[in-house]
């Protein structure tokens, strides 16, 4: 049987409500059909409610705690073993184009960084320079989000090529010529970095379907990670009076750890938090400025995800022309969740309620997986590595503490793990948490405190009822607290079976 080509698209940030599929409000029609032609998982999870442990968890098939790059600000060491150049030896061609985010965003001598100042703006070296990069034989790349200042890399290079001379007005200083902009972005949509990141797919979608080689590429979308900002017509493509924005329940941060309720405070003190060097923990601070905001950001928030489902269309429209479409398994997803007032809360932080570390889940592929059909098994980013290897014939996932969702994917298994487990290791030593999800409960410990949180997701789907210092409660609490036990046991590597007695 010739092998199938792999295609994973992902967006950034996307709460798993901000798809067509799960909200009427939200128009994503080529990620609708994607669904109508695939199964949708409804009970997929993060690794880590962060980029760079989030990203790196799906190129490592390792958890954040194993492959190291545990928090924001560090990186994915280039010696931990990646899927790309496993599939490689196994004749595949692999490439990354848009959001890598292995790496962080200052390069120093000790901790050098591609995707760091100041070699982001060395375009004399993003010219020649295209990979490796991780498993990526070639890349394109980028680093920023909207119209932040880390614009450069191969995305400006791009707009460059297209003739747009004056992109610079176009973004914030001191890369750019101006300061941040709000909901609506002077810059064009054709100089959008998602009509970049298709035309780049494309153009190597092309090359493979030529030479006739299998492949491996990961189309990586910014959106709809804040700043919310879009071009237009998009900033006003959804109307921010008839959008639902959700809202704290009162008295449901009564229970919950301190963090929650300086949320909810003016001017909290959250010095308790803070380390030396004065990284900054995200979430930890007032929301309460964030709310009023919070319709025309959303609805903004929806316009990005439109813009960048169009484009999505075209790499997916592009693989049918090519001809690719049927021996290629698609599978859309997204890197971590995002809050839009659900609990009173905006953006991110570690508050691992579902809107946070739950998050959408599509696969498609053509006479394997069975079309239009919803599965609540569990799926984690961290399966996706030794599932592709297992599809692409591409030998054993040793060391990977992900499972293999082949069977499961295709139907012929119901699910192949009964829980997921989220870490969040935000700060080395002030926010270290870890989350454990079952079927009907959900529980989170923090290292060396005595708080924590326990819901039960079948009697109190929106999470408001912590039942952590719950006596009646008190036996769930303690067979889940296992769990998380029995998964760090249960990462030992297993590099080959047991063959003999001795």
């Amino acid at each position: 049987m010739k092998r199938p080509n792999i295609l994973l698209i992902t967006s950034d940030q996307q709460h798993w409500q901000a798809l067509g599929i799960n909200n009427p409000q939200v128009r994503t029609p080529s990620l609708d059909l994607l669904a109508s032609r695939g199964v949708v998982f409804t009970r997929a999870y993060c690794t880590n409610p962060t980029c760079t442990p989030a990203r790196a968890s799906v190129i490592t098939g390792k958890m954040p705690s194993r492959h190291g790059a545990y928090s924001l600000g560090t990186k994915l060491f280039e010696t931990e073993p990646v899927v790309g150049d496993m599939l490689q030896k196994a004749g595949y061609r692999t490439a990354l184009v848009g959001k890598a985010h292995f790496q962080q965003l200052l390069d120093t001598p000790e901790y050098r960084s591609l995707e760091g100042e100041p070699i982001l703006h060395d375009f004399d070296f993003w010219r020649k320079f295209h990979g490796p990069f991780y498993g990526f034989e070639r890349v394109e790349l980028a680093r920023n989000h909207a119209d932040e200042n880390h614009v450069g890399q191969h995305y400006a290079l791009w707009m460059e090529g297209k003739g747009f001379s004056s992109w610079r007005d176009c973004f914030e200083k001191p890369t750019g010529n101006r300061g941040p902009q709000t909901h609506k972005w002077n810059l064009p949509e054709k100089y959008h970095q998602d009509p970049w990141i298709a035309e780049k797919s494309l153009e190597l979608l092309k090359g493979f379907r030529a030479r006739g080689e299998p492949f491996f590429l990961w189309s990586s979308f910014f959106d709809p990670h804040p700043p919310y900002l879009v071009p237009e017509p998009w900033d006003t493509a959804y109307d921010p009076g008839s959008i639902a924005v959700p809202k704290m329940t009162p008295g449901e941060h009564d229970h919950n750890p301190p963090h929650f309720k300086m949320t909810q405070q003016c001017n909290p003190d959250v010095s308790v938090y803070e380390e030396k060097g004065g990284n900054w923990l995200h979430g930890v601070h007032s929301h309460l400025d964030l709310l009023p905001t919070l319709p025309k950001d959303t609805a903004v928030y929806y316009g990005m995800v439109s813009l960048m489902d169009k484009y999505i269309g075209k790499i997916l429209a592009g693989l049918e022309d090519l001809g690719l479409a049927e021996n290629t398994i698609v599978v859309f997803t997204t890197d971590h969740g995002h809050f839009l007032g659900q609990h009173g809360l905006a953006a991110k932080g570690p508050f691992h309620y579902e809107d946070m570390v739950k998050i959408p889940f599509i696969v498609r592929w053509p006479g394997r997986v069975p079309a239009g059909r919803t599965s609540s098994a569990f799926q984690s980013l961290v399966d996706l590595a030794p599932t592709f290897l297992r599809l692409a014939s591409a030998g054993p996932a040793g060391g990977m503490d992900g499972v293999d969702q082949s069977e499961t994917w295709t139907g012929g298994r119901a699910s192949a793990r009964d829980h997921a487990v989220v870490e969040n290791r935000h700060n080395p030593t002030t926010m270290c948490l870890n989350t454990c999800v079952d079927a009907r409960w959900k529980i989170t410990a923090y290292l060396g405190r005595p708080y924590g949180e326990l819901f039960d997701l079948v009697n109190d789907p929106g999470e408001v009822h912590n039942l952590w210092d719950d006596s009646a409660a008190s036996g769930e609490k303690e067979r889940l607290l296992r769990l998380p036990v029995f998964t760090e046991m249960g990462k030992e590597p297993l590099r080959m079976p047991r063959i003999c007695g001795a």
